[in-house]
């Protein structure tokens, strides 16, 4: 067992194992297919909103207590990973979201705001808009922020602020998001 925890590539494999033998197991009558789209979009979201919530609950604040000669620690090892994840879970969420509007077959009348799909319509106009910060706004400006592309002082500094306040905006929204994603799956 130590082996298998010892790696997070070993753990993550044998859960994957473990939850494709409980979901073809136990599937008497072929539902788990229709299910693996939401699955992993929750999963997707767990990632997505987990580190979002790192990020502005734990990091953020944190940054002004940590000594100096340990920031650049942050700043070129945990960061440019923790976002690694943080914007392919955002991708991997709105894909895997969509996907089970799709198949589902409430795409349209959500979009539309439709009796019986507002709910959910206005958590996925929610999750786009989210998306779209972290892809088009926070990640350009994180890579300035950390010195992952040139940048002066003065404009990292900006970059720094402005990543942050779309972040602090993606925590907001995703607080009545997962509202309306969990009202709608009850």
């Amino acid at each position: 067992m130590g082996a298998i925890l010892s790696s997070l590539r070993n753990t993550v494999i044998v859960g994957i194992i473990v939850m494709l033998a409980v979901s073809f197991g136990l599937d008497a009558d072929g539902q788990s297919s229709n299910f693996i789209g939401r699955y992993l979009h929750v999963i997707s979201g767990v990632m997505w909103i987990g580190l979002l919530w790192y990020f502005n609950f734990v990091q953020i604040p944190t940054m002004p207590s940590i000594p100096d000669e340990l920031k650049p620690a942050v700043g070129k090892h945990i960061a440019p990973e923790a976002l690694f994840w943080f914007r392919w879970g955002a991708m991997a969420t709105l894909v895997t979201g969509l996907y089970v509007a799709m198949v589902s077959g409430y795409m349209k009348e959500a979009f539309m705001l439709e009796e019986g799909f507002r709910l959910i319509g206005v958590g996925m106009y929610m999750a786009i808009i989210m998306w779209f910060n972290v892809w088009f706004v926070i990640w350009p400006n994180q890579k300035k922020a950390l010195g992952m592309v040139e940048a002066d002082a003065d404009t990292k500094a900006a970059a720094a602020r402005t990543a942050m306040l779309f972040s602090r905006t993606n925590t907001l929204l995703s607080i009545p998001m997962l509202y309306c994603m969990v009202g709608m799956s009850s």
